[in-house]
Formats: structure tokens, sequence, C-alpha cells
């Protein structure tokens, strides 16, 4: 039986994202200083061409799992003031003879210009190499398959003449002449000291932490990536939401006990020293808690920081005198 013919719509491809929708990155400085770089030759086109060159359009972001590849892609789209489609690949990939190559033709026939297109939009392929993984040589079967999608995406890239971010947590896998095609490569690795002290301050809102606890959490998660900096400050958040609901031990220690077995770090990120050390890790002991609203959070002067005994200050909820 012949598969049915895919409508070539964008959202038959993936997940349509519009600008209003995107979450500005915390980016490292080398991050933030390529994506500028990048931002600012698209917006000087007019004098890139009088010189004989134009802005690049393909971006590959590589890095480990978890450090925001897709956040920054759309991000970077809705700068752009564009739709971004994040491409999944389960709705590309298909076992049929040659119907893979078809889809991707119907995916960039869809993001081409109007009025045969539904353009201009950011084409976002996350876990590239599903797709654009290295070409076997004397392939058979499966691999000749696969070969011949990279033939058809590469014929596609090069036509295509929108903007192409591509994601991939495994650069090596890629076919170098992918790799090739792409006019920019970032690497986007995890975030240091003080972009984790506002990914935690970002995710923990509406509470929030004084800036001695802050930066000794953030210093205990030296590693982490943001999506389980994300993940960690949400769990704080649910168990301070349903906790007391179900009858759990609300204590601090009880609570991050509960998070740190309940959330895990990516086994190739390695362990950040909260979850190596537990609860034994200095950080937890100067949590205050219960968790302050960031209104009422008070923070110390560095003069009298040395008198306070971490774990002791309790800062006053919300609607308390």
């Amino acid at each position: 039986m012949r598969p049915l013919h895919r409508a070539s719509s964008l959202s038959s491809f993936g997940d349509v994202l519009n600008p209003d929708e995107a979450q500005e990155p915390i980016l490292a400085r080398p991050v933030r200083s390529a994506l500028l770089e990048w931002l600012t030759e698209i917006w000087a086109e007019k004098e890139l061409v009088e010189v004989g060159l134009s802005p690049r359009r393909r971006a590959i972001f590589h890095g480990a799992p978890g450090t925001g590849k897709t956040t920054l892609a759309h991000h970077l789209a809705a700068r752009l003031g564009l739709p971004l489609v994040a491409v999944r690949p389960d709705r590309v990939i298909e076992c049929w003879l040659g119907q893979t190559g078809r889809n991707l033709g119907g995916l960039f026939d869809a993001a081409g210009p109007e009025p045969v297109g539904e353009g201009p939009v950011v084409l976002f392929f996350d876990e590239f190499e599903a797709l654009a993984g290295k070409r076997v040589s004397g392939a058979r079967n499966a691999e000749q398959e696969r070969n011949a999608t990279v033939d058809t995406l590469l014929q596609r890239i090069e036509a295509h003449d929108g903007y192409i971010i591509a994601a991939t947590n495994y650069a090596d896998h890629l076919d170098p002449a992918i790799w090739r095609r792409f006019d920019m490569h970032i690497r986007i690795d995890v975030p240091g000291q003080e972009e984790r002290e506002r990914i935690l301050s970002r995710y923990l809102m509406p509470y929030g932490l004084p800036s001695r606890s802050l930066a000794a959490l953030a210093e205990s998660c030296e590693t982490a990536s943001p999506a389980l900096l994300r993940q960690f400050c949400e769990a704080i958040k649910r168990n301070l939401v349903i906790g007391g609901r179900v009858g759990w031990d609300m204590g601090r220690e009880a609570t991050i006990r509960r998070i740190l077995a309940s959330v895990s770090p990516h086994p190739d990120l390695g362990k950040p020293a909260l979850w190596a050390r537990g609860l034994d890790d200095r950080a937890v002991e100067m949590i205050p808690w219960p968790l302050p609203y960031a209104e009422d959070v008070v923070d110390v002067s560095v003069e009298h920081a040395e008198r306070v005994v971490p774990g002791e200050v309790v800062p006053l909820r919300r609607g308390q005198p």
C-alpha cells in the first residue's frame, strides 16, 4: 500500500512558533557576541551587497543537551520578525522508499515565499543528525535511503534563500558536506556562574533568593544545563504548591531531597556538586526557608553578612506585616 500524499503546509512538518511567543535567552558572552554579529549583518544587507557580500542565512547550533538551542533559535526568528518552523524529524522521516526525500521537498516548497509557499519563515531542524547523518560508502538498503535523504537535503538547502538553523547534540555525526553548507557554527555550552544566577532567578519567580544564597546555589549547579536549572526551580515551586495538600514533609531538607531524587542531570554533562553532595552541599543550608517571594527578599550587606548564620533567615511571606 502506497503512503498517502502529505499536505504541503508548514504545520504538517512541525510546530509553527510565532515571534510574540519567544523568550529572550540567557546567553554566555561568546554566544551573545556571535548572535549580535549575525543580526547586525542581516540588518546591514544593503551595505554588504554593495561590497559584493550577502548576509549569512544558515547556522548550526551544537552543544550539550538542554543548553537552550531551541530557545535561541526562536529568539533569533523573533528578532527578525519571522515565525519559526520547528521541524519534527518524526513528521519528515518515513520508512517508505523515497518518501523522506519527498517530504523534505514539500517542506522547503512550503517554506518558500508566497504565492507558492507560506514563507518567509525561519526553518529550524532539531536533532539534525537524524536527517543529516554521515553518508556511507557502498551503502545498501536502509543506508542507501539515508544517503539519498542527505543528497536531497543538500540540494534543497543550497537552493533555499531563507533562513535555516539546525541544532544537534552530536556535531561529529553530521555529514561533512552538510556541515560545509552552513555559514556559521555556534557552540552552545552550559552556562557560566553569572548566567546560572540569572536563569535560577528567572525560573524561581515569583519566589526569590538573597544574593549570597543565589550565588552559592548557582556555584553548586556548575555544569548544569539551563534545562536542568529550570526543572530544579519548577520542582521547588511545584512542591511548595502541592506538598502541603498531599501531606509531605515541607521542611527544607525534605523538600530538596525529594527534588534531587526526581530531577537528574544528563549523563553527558557530569553531576553538579548539588547532586553529588546532596543535603551536605553548603548551598542547601543557605536557602532561606520558607522560600520568600522575590518582593520580600531581604538582602544583607557585605559587612553584616559575616554575622548571618546560613539558613537562619526566614523572610516574611506575602501579606504579612
